[in-house]
């Protein structure tokens, strides 16, 4: 069995569930992690078992001399936390958003591929259960062969009053691109991965909680080359119905030329062939980590690439793709207007 020696950067929220995962991955074992809050990295080390604790990224690489390092940090310091490892030959898994801006991430990209090093983004979005098996259902033909229509719709109920995010991701309240910036970019990828490639946007953002600096509502319509129609309609305002809104994040519906498929906020997924009632669809989803535990099948992705020397499905030239599609929404925005997505 292969055997990699891994290294993380970051201690906050989102952490927990990369630190988990790497726990259940054979190959890997995760010597050392970096952090300059100690009482946060003395808590992850505790939970997790990693062995050493650095407040210095530079000295944790050189020292560690890792086979990869997981950037689990703020986007303003992935630019430099990417080329710095880069430059060591040290294999790069990186957290979205990718960079502030769409320059930084395209140079983040071009960096990490001069440098001869296998990068991919952490983009958990299209490993998540429900959507590995729509991507076999429609490959499979279930409900045609042409996709008529994508729809999402998502209510979080964790961006309303004064307290907005401050249990869980308080840094949020200052994005001044929130949404589509942390959550919406996820869609694109996925919708990406479902039906090829995206054309053009037509967007309406809004911000509903003043005490926020970003937007948090977004109406998002985006042409495919297929000739396919996707929609997403979201907002972290207003509430879901469910127990657990962060599960699925919400309810999706694809149209084909022979039927559809739904998924539900509980995970469960049915086919409705035209003219034929609606039918459950079994398949594995388990609640356990982080949305139909993603997190893990995102990294149990990139160690079977750094084995196999497969293509990741987010390497950078791909992830710069869907990062040009999150640029045009903005655009759109800013334009009120339909917006091309341009090549890149």
């Amino acid at each position: 069995m292969a055997q990699f020696k891994g290294v993380c950067v970051g201690a906050g929220y989102f952490s927990h569930f990369q630190y988990e995962a790497w726990q259940r991955i054979p190959e890997v074992t995760i010597t050392a992690m970096c952090n300059r809050n100690p009482e946060r990295a003395q808590a992850i080390m505790d939970n997790f078992g990693i062995a050493n604790h650095y407040t210095d990224y530079r000295e944790m690489l050189e020292t560690e001399k890792p086979d990869f390092v997981d950037i689990i940090t703020p986007p303003p310091t992935h630019l430099e936390m990417c080329k710095v490892a880069a430059d060591l030959g040290i294999h790069v898994i990186c957290q979205k958003p990718l960079a502030p801006t769409f320059d930084e991430a395209k140079q983040i990209v071009e960096h990490t591929g001069k440098a001869n090093i296998r990068f991919m983004v952490h983009e958990n979005w299209r490993f998540q259960p429900w959507y590995r098996e729509i991507k076999r259902l429609l490959d499979d033909g279930a409900i045609g062969e042409k996709i008529h229509v994508m729809s999402f719709r998502s209510r979080m109920g964790d961006g309303w009053g004064d307290d907005a995010y401050l249990n869980r991701q308080p840094y949020f309240r200052d994005y001044p691109r929130l949404l589509v910036y942390e959550n919406g970019v996820h869609f694109i990828d996925t919708y990406r991965y479902l039906a090829g490639e995206i054309t053009s946007v037509y967007a309406v953002l809004k911000k509903f909680n003043p005490v926020i600096a970003g937007e948090d509502f977004a109406m998002v319509t985006f042409n495919f080359a297929s000739g396919a129609t996707g929609l997403w309609d979201a907002n972290r305002y207003n509430e879901s119905n469910m127990p657990n809104p962060r599960y699925t994040f919400g309810e999706f519906l694809v149209d084909g030329n022979a039927g559809s498929i739904r998924l539900y906020s509980d995970g469960h997924l049915t086919v409705q062939e035209l003219g034929k009632p609606e039918t459950e669809h079994a398949y594995q989803h388990e609640d356990r980590n982080f949305a139909g535990d993603c997190c893990y099948t995102t990294q149990r992705h990139f160690v079977d690439h750094l084995i196999d020397g497969g293509e990741f499905e987010t390497n950078g030239p791909n992830y710069l793709r869907t990062l040009a599609v999150q640029d045009a929404v903005y655009r759109s925005e800013e334009q009120g207007l339909p917006v091309q997505v341009p090549s890149v």
